[in-house]
């Protein structure tokens, strides 16, 4: 499971090489659906030197909450997701997506597709494109299918 921490709600993604479950909880929820069972891989939070508010440590504590809570955990680092689905330091989050859509597409048509026709993809949105970015730089790393 690679979970994409928030302060009040976080986004998960069930990875076997495909998507097996999505969705956006809150942090009790999700932290009821971790058991000792599961293995983890979390979004790492960075410093950029700049000062940080509550958010930022309540999503701090969330982190470490899944990670004890699951029965194997690592971390990716958001570094780690650019450097690997996009070659470069300098990418954002519509890069990463867009790295995504090629990886499974090519194209938006037929990696996410359309409620008649759904794409391995489909149903992707908000933040659970992150925890999807970490689910696959964490298997790609892992099973050096890259």
């Amino acid at each position: 499971m690679a979970i994409d921490p928030g302060p009040t709600k976080s986004a998960f993604v069930e990875w076997d090489g495909s998507i097996q479950a999505m969705d956006i909880l809150p942090n009790d929820q999700l932290l009821e659906r971790i058991g000792a069972d599961t293995s983890v891989v979390i979004e790492g939070v960075e410093s950029f030197g700049m000062a940080v508010g509550r958010d930022v440590f309540e999503t701090v504590f969330w982190s470490g909450r899944f990670a004890q809570a699951a029965g194997a955990f690592d971390r990716v680092f958001r570094k780690q997701v650019k450097l690997h689905l996009c070659q470069s330091m300098r990418a954002k989050d519509p890069n990463i997506r867009q790295a995504l859509i090629d990886r499974f597409g090519p194209g938006k048509e037929l990696a996410i597709g359309k409620k008649a026709t759904p794409g391995p993809l489909y149903g992707v949105k908000s933040h659970i494109w992150s925890a999807l970015a970490v689910a696959v730089t964490h298997w790609d790393k892992k099973t050096r299918t890259f």
